[in-house]
């Protein structure tokens, strides 16, 4: 094995030039130490020689979260994020081996597209998940929140009037202002109040958790513009199996962060990738996954593009409806 601080360090500050090779490193630690992936790989009929490329590397399914012990190498688990699901399905579960190494990483991510968290007051309203100790979604903007180390950053649980009584006190601060919501909670929001706040950031990490009837995302966009008085809404996209998030700035155009990258496979043969400009399945490389599994294959459906870029465009037919982003696109 090798050292992990060394490996953490590195993945962190990978970028795009050395990310092929280090997904390749990781991908033959993954193969030798982690039992699930190993066994469906070797299931699929791969060998650790036949990958020379990150295109030659399997995807698992993400499922097996849900019903496997997913880990490289043996250790004590810190923690563990659990998914939201619904009331029907199986929650998924993703052990974590250093709960500080997840925030930094969530941190880098987030830093990369937005510069300091410091330069924002940080609101948020995300009601189902505060009601969980164990979603990985709290756990990362509790962390914004503390970072930020401005007084009227913090979570608003059902009190949507303070929230709007702390918009109000922040227009004309000139200060920077994210309001990251659920896609329910936000608007919840908005039918009750409209704050005209230009210059505000709204970030929808999608969900509607069986609260309302499913949006399109334009349309849920449209309502959130109008009541913020903003011109975009921004968006996050990430879920429990991950450790590394994607931003989009307008129009529903996700950026990954420097440790995750996002390749489309064919919908009818989930094994043909990449399968860019096209509309596919997502499968997705998390470095920072590199304890766990850094090789996902998501049933969220979209395109991928030359840039690495890409659009969330729904759920493959059949798949169950995941909890942390429900929006019907």
């Amino acid at each position: 094995m090798p050292d992990i601080n060394s490996l953490s360090e590195r993945i962190i500050s990978v970028n795009s030039l050395t990310f092929d090779e280090l997904a390749l490193e990781v991908f033959r630690l993954q193969f030798q130490h982690n039992p699930v992936y190993q066994s469906y790989a070797q299931a699929l009929g791969r060998k650790l020689d036949d990958v020379n490329n990150i295109n030659d590397i399997p995807f698992l399914p993400i499922e097996f979260f849900k019903t496997k012990n997913v880990k490289t190498g043996e250790w004590n688990t810190e923690r563990v994020f659990e998914s939201s699901g619904t009331t029907q399905s199986q929650t998924s579960k993703h052990h974590v081996f250093n709960e500080a190494f997840y925030l930094q990483s969530c941190l880098s991510g987030f830093e990369e597209m937005y510069g300091p968290v410091e330069d924002f007051t940080v609101l948020a309203l995300l009601p189902s998940y505060l009601e969980r100790a164990n979603s990985g979604l709290i756990s990362m903007v509790n962390h914004f929140i503390t970072k930020s180390g401005k007084p009227k950053s913090g979570f608003f649980l059902n009190d949507i009037k303070a929230l709007r009584d702390t918009l109000t006190s922040l227009q004309g601060s000139g200060e920077k202002v994210l309001l990251i919501g659920v896609t329910f909670g936000l608007l919840d929001f908005c039918e009750t109040y409209e704050v005209n706040f230009p210059e505000l950031i709204v970030m929808e990490t999608g969900g509607m958790k069986g609260r309302r009837e499913e949006m399109v995302r334009e349309d849920v966009h449209e309502v959130l513009k109008t009541s913020f008085g903003v011109s975009t809404i921004h968006s996050e996209y990430g879920m429990t199996e991950l450790f590394s998030q994607a931003y989009s700035q307008k129009k529903g155009i996700f950026r990954p962060s420097r440790t995750m990258k996002v390749i489309a496979r064919d919908l009818n043969d989930p094994l043909t990738y990449p399968f860019a400009g096209r509309n596919g399945g997502l499968n997705i490389v998390d470095l920072a996954n590199f304890k766990t599994c850094s090789f996902i294959e998501t049933k969220d459906m979209g395109v991928v593009y030359q840039d690495g870029s890409f659009e969330v465009k729904g759920r493959i037919d059949n798949a169950e409806l995941r909890g942390c982003n429900l929006m019907v696109i």
